[in-house]
């Protein structure tokens, strides 16, 4: 009678296991699905940042309007909500990455999600920067 030892020593490592290659799927697709929660969660913050800026822009633009903010308060909080928004991508994106490259994957796929990712860290940086210097894309 064999052993379980002897029987893992014997088995044929030179063939794929489909199971193996599903838990590794499987791990990537996870990778996946919390990369795009932390692409809903900055659009939240940017878009939130951006809004609470150019509503207190509006209000200081009406006339004989008393602003409830004090100087500079909604700018510098719709900034800090924009760079949390995008710094907060920019580290998603980098887990994602550590994580598909200790799968051990040797080309790294680009999948829509990793698109959508780069391209929220790119709208994040155009809303700082236009929040900063007052003109806003809109």
């Amino acid at each position: 009678m064999q052993t379980a030892v002897n029987k893992m020593s014997k088995r044929d490592f030179s063939k794929p296991d489909p199971r193996v290659d599903l838990a590794f799927e499987r791990t990537r697709l996870a990778a996946e699905r919390t990369l795009m929660a932390w692409i809903r969660t900055s659009i939240a913050l940017i878009g939130f940042g951006f809004s609470i800026y150019k509503f207190f822009d509006y209000l200081h633009a009406m006339p004989n309007s008393r602003s409830p903010a004090a100087g500079h308060a909604s700018r510098n909080l719709g900034l800090a909500l924009i760079a949390l928004g995008t710094l907060a991508m920019a580290g998603a994106v980098a887990e994602y990455m550590a994580t598909v490259r200790k799968l051990g994957e040797t080309s790294f796929r680009i999948s829509l999600a990793f698109i959508v990712g780069i391209l929220m860290i790119v709208l994040g940086v155009f809303a700082f920067i236009g929040v900063l210097l007052g003109t806003g894309p809109f």
